[in-house]
């Protein structure tokens, strides 16, 4: 039926007859020429109907956005001046000798080339919203992106297996979705946060490369780069080691990005210990684009008199910080600076000290302008200068708290003012993350959880701080980065069962529970387990990268709100009485305040 997408036509078609499909982009009435931009995923291309072709230009004068329509006519140079260079069939366009109406349509919701639409409104009409040649470019990037995935595992060997989305409910990380039976009452499947135990049991199986592209669940919050249902690149390897396992994962990220979008990122990654991303950058998914840096300022707090740095700095998790802007002295407004205290604020920074730096060489109240000067001594503010290495004109801004308050406060504000002020450099700047804490307590649940998942194995020779000193074992973790986000994270796996179980133990689970949670697990590990590891990548999180959007909804076809609703369909939605007695549920009344 189609000789041609509409993108496609240019100047090699010319005095060629070709059949296209598509949509009324838009229709102009000049003077008894009507011109029609129709419009299919791949692009436009102008349709001219001649009044001489009667029932052509009369079928046109009905056409109006949006319409469906089929096109057949002869390609033909623009006339001299009405080239237009955005367009890849720019060059020309398409005499019309037939024109049909496949199907009218109502007045859309929206224009389609409407920058400014209400994010709500979009998701609404998602049909509408997808025709968009912004959006149409971004799905097919996702396909691009998962092709050249699939290519690059295939072509290493890695074999395409899938996992069960009815699994058995493992509440370790995020909430569960449930799904209950109708055949087992009050049993209760779990859709898979992620295929993580069953690629574990493949390699225990002998298929020792697998991948698998696959949908996951998580029942909660929503944020820019997190749905309800996602999607990921899934990854699973024996018998290589965690350097050997990131070398050929960060090969696949050079190659979707070179596919994808033509870009070349660096080659080797560079690689930063969790321990320097913290220090450095306040963040475990650092912007490297950004030059600023955080400096450590601890041990100094504690041997001063000024109250707030002092409290902080002798928390058992206590941390005191600086951010040193430069030029920032001048170039933020006392305005600005509020702004950037209520920005940490929502962090949990109680305030933001701050030094603008009017003198570098006058440590002391002479040269430095703040109400906290006063409270610290010539010694600590030169070393304070020292460690920021502020200079004249700079401005140095102070996080005290615990540290994770301070790394999340700080770590933002390095971000934002970074951009803002033009400390950012442009481009792509990925990195591995390496050396993960194996747990991190959980002060509401007193007990240690771990930091990614109970299945990643200690660092070699910190197995026996798994019972001794749990806060100082260090995992085979590593996350890859890149411009600020998460877009993979991974580990080598616990392939010994003795192993596993002292991970249960200093998380706090007793060998009853793990044997109901987790016994297919520790009886395949019993099985001569081979040594494994893997990753999963976010295909959401690295297409809206590639794609410049803000949000991953804007490359998922059909997303849920940032309160988990699909507008289109209006799910989730009430059950109907009689699927509920099926399900053996009820739905209690809620409760009223």
């Amino acid at each position: 039926m189609r000789t041609h997408y509409c993108g496609q036509v240019n100047a090699a078609h010319i005095d060629q007859t070709v059949s296209l499909y598509g949509w009324a982009h838009r229709r102009r009435d000049h003077g008894g020429v009507i011109f029609i931009d129709l419009r299919d995923r791949d692009g436009l291309v102008q349709v001219v109907c001649d009044p001489d072709r009667a029932a052509t230009f009369a079928t046109a004068e009905r056409v109006r956005n949006e319409y469906c329509l089929r096109v057949a006519g002869r390609v033909r140079r623009r006339p001299e001046g009405t080239i237009n260079p955005n367009l890849g069939s720019g060059e020309v366009e398409v005499l019309a000798h037939e024109l049909e109406v496949l199907n009218p349509s109502v007045t859309p919701p929206f224009q389609l080339d409407d920058e400014n639409l209400n994010e709500n409104v979009r998701l609404a009409h998602r049909v509408i919203d997808l025709r968009r040649p912004q959006m149409q470019r971004n799905l097919v990037l996702r396909h691009k992106v998962a092709m050249a995935a699939r290519r690059y595992f295939d072509a290493r060997g890695f074999i395409d297996i899938e996992t069960p989305t009815l699994t058995r409910s493992t509440p370790e990380g995020a909430r569960d979705y449930l799904v209950p039976s109708r055949i087992y009452p009050g049993h209760f499947y779990a859709l898979p946060q992620s295929p993580q135990l069953f690629k574990q049991m493949l390699m225990v199986a002998g298929f020792d490369r697998y991948f698998q592209i696959v949908k996951c669940f998580r029942d909660e919050d929503q944020r820019a780069d997190r749905q309800a249902e996602f999607t990921q690149i899934d990854v699973e390897t024996s018998f290589l080691d965690e350097s050997e396992i990131r070398a050929i994962m960060e090969g696949m990220v050079r190659e979707v990005f070179r596919e994808g979008i033509g870009v070349a990122l660096p080659d080797p990654f560079p690689v930063l210990t969790y321990a320097e991303a913290m220090r450095d950058y306040g963040s475990d998914k650092p912007d490297l684009r950004v030059a600023l840096k955080l400096a450590e300022l601890t041990d100094l707090a504690r041997t001063v008199d000024f109250k707030v740095f002092r409290a902080a700095a002798e928390l058992a998790d206590g941390r005191v910080a600086a951010l040193r802007i430069p030029g920032g002295g001048a170039s933020l407004t006392r305005k600005e600076i509020d702004d950037c205290t209520a920005f940490v604020g929502i962090y949990g920074a109680k305030g933001l000290a701050y030094i603008k730096v009017n003198d570098a060489a006058k440590p002391n109240e002479e040269g430095l302008q703040s109400p906290i000067v006063k409270f610290l001594r010539e010694d600590v503010l030169r070393a304070i200068l020292e460690r920021t290495g502020a200079r004249t004109g700079d401005l140095v801004f102070f996080g005290a708290d615990r540290a994770k308050v301070v790394n999340d406060a700080l770590g933002a504000l390095r971000v934002k003012l970074g951009h803002e002020k033009g400390h950012a450099e442009a481009g792509w700047r990925p990195a591995w993350v390496v050396d993960f804490p194996m747990f991190e307590w959980d002060e509401e649940a007193k007990r240690w959880g771990a930091m990614h998942h109970p299945f990643t194995a200690p660092k070699d020779g910190h197995e026996n701080l798994l019972e001794s000193d749990p806060a100082r074992a260090l995992a085979k973790a590593y996350d890859v980065t890149l411009n600020g986000w998460e877009i993979g994270g991974g580990s080598v796996r616990i392939h010994r069962a003795d192993v596993q179980s002292k991970v249960f133990a200093a998380l706090g689970i007793g060998a009853e529970e793990a044997r109901a949670k987790f016994g297919f697990l520790l009886d395949a590990l019993q099985y001569g387990a081979p040594p494994h590891g893997g990753i999963a990548f976010g295909l959401d999180r690295m297409t809206a990268l590639m794609a410049g959007a803000d949000s991953i909804r804007d490359v998922i076809a059909f997303p849920k709100t940032q309160r988990g609703q699909c507008l289109l369909t209006q799910a989730p939605s009430p059950a109907d009485e009689r699927q509920l007695r099926e399900l053996h549920l009820r739905v209690r009344e809620q409760a009223k305040p």
